[in-house]
């Protein structure tokens, strides 16, 4: 396995932040939810569950569009305060697509972009010998 096929992703429900592994510096690339609060108060004036409704679909697309980028690593660190990268990853296991990828799932406070290089470079210093 080569160092540019592992990735991190941090991400809660709002965010996930993207951080390929490698020897250059890492860069964060981010994908946001389009369920916002404006979206959330716009939905609710149709009632809660009409907003419910709104949350699920556009929660669906986010994980749609994180997926989509996962797919093309062998190697994926999943971290980050709430329970998105745990319901994410329970999607994952029921596609067959990523029955080859390794992907972990850690939980992690809320971090800087700093933090969240050093943690996915500790992360994978340890778990991968070159």
């Amino acid at each position: 396995m080569t160092k540019a096929t592992l990735i991190g992703i941090w991400m809660d429900h709002t965010e996930a932040n993207f951080m390929v592994y490698s020897n250059e510096d890492m860069v964060t690339t981010t994908i946001k939810s389009k369920f916002t609060q404006e979206v959330k108060e716009e939905s609710l004036s149709h009632g809660e569950s009409g907003m419910h409704t709104k949350e699920k679909q556009l929660k669906a697309e986010y994980y749609k569009e994180i997926s989509k980028v996962i797919q093309n690593y062998e190697g994926v660190l999943l971290f980050g305060p709430t329970t998105a990268k745990l319901e994410l990853s329970n999607i994952l296991k029921e596609d067959h697509h990523f029955n080859k990828i390794k992907i972990e799932v850690q939980q992690a406070f809320k971090m800087t972009e700093n933090q969240q290089h050093a943690y996915v470079k500790e992360y994978f210093s340890k778990q991968y010998i070159y």
